[in-house]
């Protein structure tokens, strides 16, 4: 199973870290070690010195769980502007099963991986364009390693974390953006009212409109299609099976 890359406002929508390489490892080995074709956490047997990893929700089969959920939230921590500041678990879990649905589908019609340089000239501006970052000292690599730590991060899990949100963002344009326009007049309102006081909070000084406006409306793009990927996904939920198990469930 893929891994999901957090979209900002879209996955609210969607409405996008134990590492990403352990969670896969996580998933694959419940899968391994299940009685039953997909079983919860409670019902798992749990081999000793492993940490038990419950299942949150399986969707079509690929399951999501906790340290997910875990990630998510340490992600959108990094993340430096779509999300809001503060975290809902339940809405992490339906981003999570949402990112899941959509990567299922982007399956059907595979793309070339996006390449290592666009996804490093991305990290590169995000470095400069986290708030939190300014005082950090994002731009030197100790400064940069030592934010990404005590987000629970390394920097090549959060390259790959990155890479799957370029993904995502991707197939989702390509099937949703015909049609919508973001005027540079949206660029520059959200800029000025969303970016510009969080920048103020945190006694930053804000990057100039024009180095941030490609990434503005990115997340501009993602509230726009909103809508009609949320029809998308709910038909793609009845076409399909999706489950949200509860602490002590187990699979149906």
């Amino acid at each position: 199973m893929h891994r999901q890359l957090q979209l900002g406002a879209v996955l609210l929508l969607m409405a996008g870290i134990s590492a990403f390489a352990q969670s896969e490892a996580a998933k694959e080995s419940v899968q391994k070690s299940a009685p039953a074709p997909v079983v919860s956490a409670p019902k798992l047997p749990v081999v000793q010195g492993d940490e038990l990893d419950r299942v949150v929700a399986i969707v079509n089969g690929d399951l999501v769980l906790d340290s997910d959920v875990d990630e998510e939230r340490r992600f959108q921590a990094i993340v430096p502007f779509g999300n809001g500041p503060v975290f809902n678990r339940e809405k992490a879990i339906e981003r999570l099963i949402n990112r899941d649905l959509i990567l299922q589908q982007a399956k059907l019609q595979p793309e070339e991986p996006i390449p290592d340089a666009e996804v490093d000239k991305e990290i590169a501006q995000i470095r400069k364009d986290i708030p939190a970052c300014k005082q950090a000292d994002c731009q030197s690599k100790a400064g940069w390693d030592a934010y990404l730590a005590a987000n629970g991060f390394t920097e090549d899990q959060l390259r790959e974390r990155w890479r799957m949100r370029m993904e995502v963002l991707r197939f989702i344009e390509e099937r949703f953006r015909q049609g919508i326009k973001i005027t540079d007049a949206d660029i520059k309102a959200y800029y000025e009212k969303t970016m510009l006081p969080e920048y103020a909070k945190h006694n930053s000084t804000p990057p100039k409109l024009e180095e941030v406006s490609d990434r503005v409306q990115e997340v501009l793009l993602e509230q726009r299609v909103s809508s009609l990927l949320s029809d998308w996904l709910k038909s793609l939920r009845a076409q399909g099976s999706v489950v949200v198990l509860h602490p002590g469930e187990g699979a149906p």
